[in-house]
């Protein structure tokens, strides 16, 4: 028997490549990737001990706007500094507003929201304090809140999912042609 050298082209249809099937691996593992990484944006802060919430007002706006995401760490009111921004409860909501002052002896903070033109109404007492923020991304808390939601998480699940079909498909293509491709050669052997 002898050996046949193959060009790249021959090579790679002998592997039963080819475009479509390298285009659907590409696209499924461009979403599978896409998917994993807006997910580690929101799961991994988690568990390095930061607390993760949306921003829905444009009370610090322009450093803070709408829609982004705020990653807030536990510290001790007495640590926190003036013009640091904090999160704290007031009711059922949490709130991000900037430090004025920090009122040690009556344990309480000062605050105000950048877009605010006075400071807050009310102090805010050290037990209400969540914690600083540490960062904050805009428009990661559109997607947090879609992924957040019952119908987003469907959503995710089924781009995974489509992902994941994708790059069966390619297998598939590949697995159909080196089928024909053998059959070819029994037929020309014959």
């Amino acid at each position: 028997m002898s050996k046949k050298s193959l060009s790249g082209g021959q090579r790679s249809r002998a592997k039963g490549g080819g475009f479509v099937p390298a285009l659907c691996n590409v696209i499924g593992t461009l979403i599978l990737l896409a998917v994993i990484a807006a997910s580690l944006a929101i799961t991994v802060p988690r568990f390095m001990g930061y607390g993760i919430y949306n921003i829905v007002s444009g009370s610090m706006e322009p450093e803070i706007p709408v829609g982004s995401v705020i990653y807030v760490e536990e510290v001790k009111p007495e640590d926190i500094k003036e013009k640091e921004i904090i999160a704290f409860q007031s009711g059922e909501s949490i709130i991000a507003h900037r430090v004025m002052e920090n009122k040690m002896v009556e344990g309480e903070f000062i605050t105000k929201g950048d877009a605010n033109a006075e400071e807050d109404m009310q102090p805010v007492a050290y037990g209400q304090l969540v914690g600083r923020v540490a960062r904050h991304y805009p428009m990661l808390g559109v997607m947090m809140e879609i992924y957040t939601s019952k119908v987003g998480k469907a959503y995710v699940i089924c781009f995974a999912a489509c992902g994941a079909m994708f790059n069966v498909l390619a297998g598939r293509i590949r697995a159909r042609k080196r089928q024909r491709a053998m059959q070819k050669a029994r037929e020309n052997s014959e």
